[in-house]
């Protein structure tokens, strides 16, 4: 991110990094499971042929306790017919009319699908058993003007297991800080186009990483429900996750024509630098017993302009213009446990720390704050790489000198020997700007017909000199406490001049060069 401030300062009045939107999920873990509530109808003597009586008897409690809150917060409870209705549009007119600035503003009734236990027969055994799957049920949706936290929601399936979602976003969370410090601001939709001062504004946003998650959501849902822990026998005790994070950067430009000049230029090149088209999709190699990885690029056309997307397994980093005149780069992680987090394992402290795969629980949150904002950073600085004004020669002159390192001497890289490109064109693959490469992902590429396995050692050593021989010209670097590499700034430098190069034909060389 350094190199692409650098690279158009003059360009831009300020940058800020920080959630988006967040999704977090609810969860009763006794009640998660078929056998949690088996263990839980045991426990307080409750007969599975009273089963059905019983979780009614609950639904009609909760859904009792939201209508009493309606009302004693003085906000209309809205019956809506269908699911498909956009509820925030509808919850923001409704606020609109009512002329809400802050506070709550209504509640919404609907039957959506949802993952609920039911009471079935098994004739085979001649019992009666419960069974988890999918129904549907009526859900609650509260929406609220928070006077800290700004526009959000919360959501609560009436039914067991009483699932809850809290949707909040943290630039509506950043303007209700910025009103407080009586900052000016210029704000369109969720990004803002101007900030009086942006460094303060991004250390506002810093405050988002040191929130207490279990308190503030647990009063949220209790403002939605007042008196849910009441509900069953004993008190409801919430595990809070977040479903679906996005970290967002925001680049604000001094005009939109500045941005509307360069951002077609950076959409290619990120394009061109994932190798592939409109919709290109990659398949990893897979292990026995697990499905292979999907990587797909997008580019394509919204209302606003263009907005490129990458996609890994369930995360992805996209790309987009916002507002005329802001440049968004904004990481989404669905599927944290493809990220490491440096903790003591099942958090015994008696065990020894160690790099372990990220969970969704909100103790986590931190890990994958720094997690996303650098991989916005190498986003950028990946885009930044575009706009280097060296020529071929200067920028490829020195892989292709003999290298002396610490007594060891490395060949020359030839860009266009086969191999050599076929590496320096893996290298570019927007996929591994997240979580960086291994060996097996180089070696799927240059030697993808190789499956024996008295054969997959030698190439494995083959490619691991390789990695050394790009690590000694300085083009790749090792992640820390990981087999996984990650380009250099360099490497962008060679790559991108590299491939620009092959895919230019003769003529327009010529006219470049003249």
């Amino acid at each position: 991110m350094l190199e692409f401030m650098k690279l158009y300062n003059k360009k831009v009045t300020g940058a800020i990094s920080g959630w988006d939107r967040i999704r977090f999920r609810g969860t009763i873990r006794w009640l998660s499971s078929t056998r949690g509530i088996n263990t839980y109808l045991h426990t307080y003597r409750i007969l599975l042929k009273d089963f059905g009586q019983w979780a009614n008897s609950i639904t009609k409690k909760v859904r009792d306790m939201c209508a009493n809150q309606a009302k004693e917060l003085d906000i209309p409870m809205i019956y809506l017919r269908s699911a498909a209705i956009n509820k925030e549009d509808y919850a923001r007119r409704v606020m609109q009319e009512r002329g809400i600035d802050t506070g709550d503003i209504c509640m919404f009734s609907t039957v959506e699908p949802c993952l609920a236990p039911s009471l079935k027969g098994n004739k085979a055994s001649r019992r009666l058993e419960l069974e988890m799957g999918p129904r549907k049920c009526i859900w609650i949706y509260h929406y609220w003007n928070d006077e800290n936290l700004g526009f959000g929601h919360t959501r609560l399936q009436t039914w067991l297991p009483l699932a809850a979602t809290v949707c909040i976003n943290g630039r509506h969370w950043l303007e209700r800080q910025l009103i407080r410090e009586k900052m000016g601001y210029v704000k369109d939709g969720n990004c803002f186009t101007h900030i009086d001062d942006f460094p303060k504004a991004g250390e506002l946003m810093e405050q988002h990483l040191r929130a207490n998650w279990s308190e503030l959501l647990a009063a949220l849902l209790e403002r939605n429900c007042p008196g849910i822990a009441t509900v069953l026998h004993s008190p409801l005790d919430y595990y809070w996750s977040a479903d679906e994070t996005e970290w967002a950067t925001d680049i604000v430009f001094r005009s939109r024509a500045e941005l509307d000049e360069l951002f077609p230029k950076l959409a290619r090149y990120g394009l061109l630098s994932a190798q592939s088209p409109a919709v290109m999709r990659f398949l990893g190699r897979s292990s026995k017993g697990r499905r292979p990885e999907q990587i797909v690029s997008d580019l394509r056309s919204r209302y606003e302009g263009l907005r490129l997307k990458h996609w890994v397994n369930r995360n992805s980093i996209k790309m987009y213009n916002k507002a005329g005149c802001v440049l968004r780069v904004e990481t989404t992680i669905n599927q944290t446990r493809d990220f490491k987090v440096f903790r003591h394992p099942d958090d015994d402290t008696r065990r020894p720390a160690s790099w372990q795969k990220m969970r969704k629980g909100i103790s986590d949150m931190y890990r994958r704050s720094v997690v996303c904002q650098s991989s916005n950073e190498r986003y950028l600085d990946h885009l930044a790489a575009s706009s280097f004004s060296e020529s071929l020669k200067t920028t490829v002159a020195d892989i292709c000198r003999r290298k002396h390192q610490q007594g060891k001497s490395y060949r020359a890289i030839n860009p266009w020997e086969r191999e050599d490109y076929q590496s320096l064109e893996f290298l570019s693959r927007g996929q591994y700007q997240i979580n960086g490469f291994r060996n097996k992902d180089l070696k799927a590429v240059l030697y993808p017909a190789i499956k024996e396995a008295r054969h997959r050692k030698r190439i494995s050593s083959k490619i691991s000199r390789r990695l050394r021989l790009l690590r000694a010209h300085g083009i790749i670097r090792k992640v820390g406490s990981t087999h996984r590499y990650q380009l250099t700034l360099k490497g962008r430098r060679v790559v991108n001049a590299v491939l620009a190069a092959s895919a230019a034909d003769t003529e327009q060389l010529m006219e470049m060069a003249a």
